[in-house]
C-alpha cells in the first residue's frame, strides 16, 4: 500500500501525522510524506516594480517546509513506518494530486483546518479540492473538538 500524506506547519497537520502513527498498516505500506512550497505572488501598484521574490526568500521556505517534512518522516519511522520525504514547490491541491497519479498512490491523508464559508472561498480548501479530484481514497483528519 502506498500513503501520501500532505504536510504542512499547522495543528491539522500534525493531527494528520499522528493519525497515520497510530493506525495499523499492513506491512509493505510505505508512506510518502510530501509539503509543498506555495509561491508567493507580489502585487505592487506601479507597473514597472518587480514582482519576483529575492531567490533566498524561496530558498529559505523551501528549507521550513524540507524541516516539515523531515519531523514528519520521522515521527512515522519511529512506528516503524517506511517512509520517504518531499518537497516540490506549486500549489498543493494540484501537486498533491499529481503526485498521487505520478506515484499511484491507494491512499491520501490530508489535515482539514475546517474553513466554511468566505474564509474557504477565498483562501480555498486543500481538503475539499483533493477529495474531489483524487485518483484513489482520501482520508480527511480533523481536530477534535474541546
Amino acid at each position: 500500500m502506498k500513503i501520501l500524506i500532505g504536510v504542512d506547519d499547522s495543528p491539522h497537520s500534525k493531527a494528520a501525522i499522528e493519525f497515520v502513527r497510530k493506525m495499523t498498516w499492513p506491512m509493505d505500506t510505505t508512506v510518502i510524506v510530501l509539503s509543498v512550497v506555495q509561491p508567493v505572488v507580489v502585487a505592487y501598484a506601479e507597473v514597472y516594480a518587480p514582482t519576483v521574490l529575492p531567490p533566498e526568500t524561496m530558498e529559505g521556505m523551501t528549507r521550513v517546509h524540507q524541516e516539515i517534512a523531515s519531523n514528519a518522516e520521522r515521527t512515522l519511522q519511529a512506528a516503524s513506518l517506511t517512509t520517504g520525504a518531499r518537497v516540490l514547490q506549486g500549489d498543493p491541491r494540484t501537486t498533491l494530486i499529481e503526485t498521487a497519479h505520478s506515484e499511484h498512490i491507494d491512499l491520501i491523508v490530508v489535515g482539514s483546518h475546517g474553513r466554511t464559508g468566505l474564509a474557504k472561498l477565498l483562501i480555498g480548501s486543500v481538503a475539499s479540492h483533493v477529495v474531489t479530484h483524487a485518483p484513489c481514497s482520501v482520508l480527511v483528519v480533523k481536530l477534535e473538538r474541546r
